[in-house]
């Protein structure tokens, strides 16, 4: 690599190990922890193939930023440009992961307000949801649950705080959800796993 920066694009030993090398690996070191983390959304939605083929690109890219700094165990700025890439990869996943909107989420909805406009709300679009009366502290109280694609979260919040602006709600990641009342299979792995636990114990 230092051979192309250096006697290709004739750029001097210095430039190369002072501002090129130190960019290089803190790009690289925010590609592959964004990857890691879009990797690990994926893994965790069931996308198998998906994941796997950015887990090769994650680690191919770490191998390469990796690879430099042991060839340049001197220059103090690759140890800094490191961490900082790392850093920088979390926040830059994190913002690719909220536009990426994947996956289904859960809503709560507790308010002791009028819910009647909400709900017409929610049957004209189309979201599944179930109410329920309940009791709080303070009296009865109306609880909705709904279960939506994350790329509506925002619709559904935005009138929600429009309709009842008072009211609390609380929002969880969801891993699968079926329509059947049929209860999922087990995995292969979760067997190999469970019968290998067994094992062990005996």
């Amino acid at each position: 690599m230092q051979e192309f920066f250096t006697q290709t694009l004739g750029l001097s030993e210095n430039a190369f190990s002072f501002v090129v090398l130190p960019l290089l690996i803190f790009i690289a070191r925010i590609c592959d922890v964004s990857i890691n983390t879009v990797r690990i959304i994926y893994m965790l939605g069931d996308r198998r193939v998906t994941a796997t083929i950015l887990g090769f690109f994650e680690a191919f890219i770490w191998l390469m930023a990796i690879r430099q700094i042991f060839q340049h165990l001197d220059n103090w700025l690759c140890y800094v440009a490191y961490p900082g890439g790392f850093a920088m990869g979390v926040l830059v996943g994190m913002m690719v992961e909220e536009r990426l909107a994947y996956g289904k989420v859960i809503v709560r909805i507790i308010t002791r307000k009028d819910i009647r406009e909400f709900v017409s709300f929610l049957n004209q679009n189309r979201f599944r949801f179930t109410q329920v009366d309940a009791e709080g502290p303070d009296g009865p109280e109306n609880l909705v649950f709904t279960v939506l694609e994350r790329e509506r979260l925002d619709e559904l919040l935005n009138k929600l705080k429009e309709i009842l602006p008072t009211a609390f709600y609380t929002i969880e990641k969801v891993k699968a959800a079926e329509e059947s009342g049929e209860l999922p299979e087990a995995r292969r792995g979760q067997k190999v796993f469970t019968w290998l636990r067994g094992v062990v114990r005996n």
